[in-house]
């Protein structure tokens, strides 16, 4: 089998695989909102020293027992223990159900990308209603990009047990891009390793185009001032370091499986030390860079929408006490406002209820992640732009490569282990296999594309991968140093590399990261159960707003569901092991079974 495994072209392909793997959506929109709600710059204080305890040694970790072991999840993790294939598998469901959400991502952007082309912008301005006598009620209330975000894009129902009506529009853009998927997968390393020079190459050359145009936007100092401006008090905010750790473990794919199906095309002499230390460092460095670009674009967005308060303010004022054009100004505002308010107290009380409370700094203090803060609030800034459809088009595109980047990844992850299998490749080829995989996943993911499937889009996004991938992580971290031995592992790696370990990896695998990993582990576990109800974000189209509701009763299930189906994969793994090899034993001998007899043996 090793003889005909695939090898990448050339070790850059291999770097540039974990690079696209590893930069993904999460440095573009979570973490900027981590920076804006702990500290700013001080932040990073906990994200770099959790870089270096947690994401590089577990990145190592991953890379070296695939290089060296040359397998996938369930092989490799097999063949240092045969009790461990359930890691390997659970590592398989997780990155199946990561699948089955991410590609709608994918699908949402070429919906975005498909519109940027038109003008005025479909999300610039609202439509009109019915009678063409004023704009859409719900519009009105909410914004232009909510309302193309939440009613023309997803058609949202008003809670998640009102399922609806497929939309058919994002159906075939989720269709679009599993076959773009599919067509990268189609010849393996040979095809996906081309793909590779675009995914992990065109998002950063957009985002420095991005960076030059956004620091010569109206008010981008303000975006960098507030991401810069460090709040120390956050330093000691435990909440900081955890999501600091956490951030670190999920941008880098730890424990999906994909690192060490990327690495088991290695040659096994191949240095992934250097490349370890290289895609952490990389990655580290595009979370930051695309903070700059978001905060320069989000100080634009907050200056704008700040100016245009005070200008109707001003108006407001203006025409309601008959005050000279250009008397009053945003400088002379309050002081102004004061001296109407003495003067004139019954007038001011009926003119006040319809100003509004104009703040650069509440605008900056907004925090939103994820789908908000790529389709509504980078939609209501670009759309304020010169040449807002370039920008638009560019924006979308570099979404498109980095989610097709990560969806490469965790095809891989699934795919691999499946082809290294000889039951499964003995009776079909890697092409239908890739293929199955691809049409399972796009048939389930439709459920997304349904009124109520961006609810269930939030439920596999919080909780199918989060509690799974921490212990994954937590046995693979033991299987290595206490299992297959430290010691052993150590010779391997410098037989096959030429490349002893240092103390810095030896005590971070055996000691540091499964400590960290398991303080997370409590930490989210805890929290879950501490928070008692669990809750969503449901749209009222009355209000035009998010409002909070709770999960029914079938959502709780499912949410157990997603949680069990991989966890549960690691210990029933080892016990269907366990059972398989007693009963072998059970017929060689030709005797009856006692219960005592299926339980490991002492020494």
């Amino acid at each position: 089998m090793e003889k005909s495994r695939q090898q990448w072209s050339n070790p850059l392909q291999f770097l540039l695989a974990c690079i696209s793997c590893a930069v993904s959506l999460g440095n573009v929109w979570r973490f900027p909102y981590l920076c804006q709600m702990y500290g700013g710059g001080s932040f990073l204080v906990p994200y770099v020293i959790m870089l270096l305890l947690e994401g590089m040694p577990l990145m190592y970790l991953e890379l070296a027992v695939g290089q060296h072991m040359r397998q996938g999840s369930i092989g490799a993790w097999r063949t240092i223990s045969p009790y461990l294939g359930g890691v390997g598998i659970a590592s398989m469901v997780v990155t199946f159900f990561v699948s089955m959400y991410y590609n709608v991502i994918n699908a949402w952007g070429f919906w975005y990308l498909f519109h940027s082309f038109q003008d005025p912008l479909p999300w610039s301005v609202c439509p009109l209603n019915a009678n063409h006598t004023g704009y859409e009620e719900e519009c009105e209330k909410a914004s232009s990009t909510q309302y193309f975000w939440y009613r023309k894009t997803l058609n949202i129902s008003p809670s998640i047990q009102e399922n609806g009506a497929m939309q058919w529009e994002p159906a075939l853009c989720l269709i679009l891009a599993w076959l773009m998927v599919y067509l990268c997968i189609l010849r393996g390393t040979e095809s996906t390793g081309k793909v590779f020079y675009f995914t992990a190459s065109l998002p950063s050359c957009v985002l420095l185009i991005y960076l030059v145009w956004g620091l010569m936007l109206h008010g981008a100092i303000n975006g960098l001032l507030y991401l810069f401006t460090p709040k120390i008090e956050q330093l000691v905010n435990p909440k900081a370091w955890i999501n600091a750790a956490t951030q670190v473990f999920f941008s880098l794919g730890l424990g999906f499986g994909s690192l060490i199906a990327f690495a088991s095309y290695n040659d096994p002499a191949n240095n992934c030390q250097k490349h370890a230390i290289i895609v952490s460092l990389i990655n580290g460095s595009t979370s930051i860079f695309a903070s700059i670009v978001t905060f320069a674009i989000y100080g634009f967005k907050a200056t704008f929408n700040y100016e245009n308060c005070l200008s109707r303010v001003i108006l407001l004022l203006t025409n309601s006490f008959d005050l000279e054009d250009g008397s009053l100004t945003a400088s002379n505002l309050e002081q102004v406002k004061n001296y109407l308010a003495s003067t004139y107290p019954s007038k001011y009380s009926q003119v006040f209820p319809h100003m509004k409370n104009c703040s650069l700094e509440s605008e900056l203090d907004t925090a939103v992640q994820g789908t908000g803060l790529a389709f509504i609030v980078y939609t209501e800034a670009i759309k304020n732009m010169d040449m807002s459809q370039l920008w638009s088009v560019l924006f979308f595109f570099m979404l498109l490569m980095l989610g097709i980047g990560s969806m490469l990844g965790n095809a891989t992850a699934i795919i691999t282990p499946l082809t290294d299998s000889q039951v499964i490749s003995r009776h079909l080829p890697k092409e239908v296999i890739s293929g199955l995989v691809c049409f399972i996943n796009c048939a389930v993911g439709l459920v997304f594309t349904m009124e109520a499937g961006s609810y269930w889009f939030d439920i596999f996004n919080d909780y199918s991968a989060t509690l799974s991938v921490l212990l994954i992580a937590l046995v693979e971290t033991i299987a290595v140093c206490y299992v297959y031995g430290l010691r052993r592992f150590e010779s391997d790696l410098q037989a096959a590399t030429g490349f002893a370990l240092n103390w810095y990896w030896k005590a971070m695998w055996a000691c540091v990261t499964p400590l960290l990993i398991v303080g997370l582990f409590l930490f989210y576990l805890s929290d879950y159960i501490l928070t008692g109800t669990l809750q969503y974000q449901a749209w009222d189209a009355t209000q035009g707003q998010l409002v909070s509701k709770d999960y029914p009763p079938h959502a709780l299930a499912i949410i157990g569901l997603l949680v069990a189906s991989s966890t549960m994969c690691i210990p029933l793994g080892a016990l269907g092991t366990l059972v398989m090899h007693r009963f072998k034993r059970g017929d060689q001998s030709q005797g009856s079974l006692t219960f005592t007899q299926l339980l490991p043996r002492s020494g």
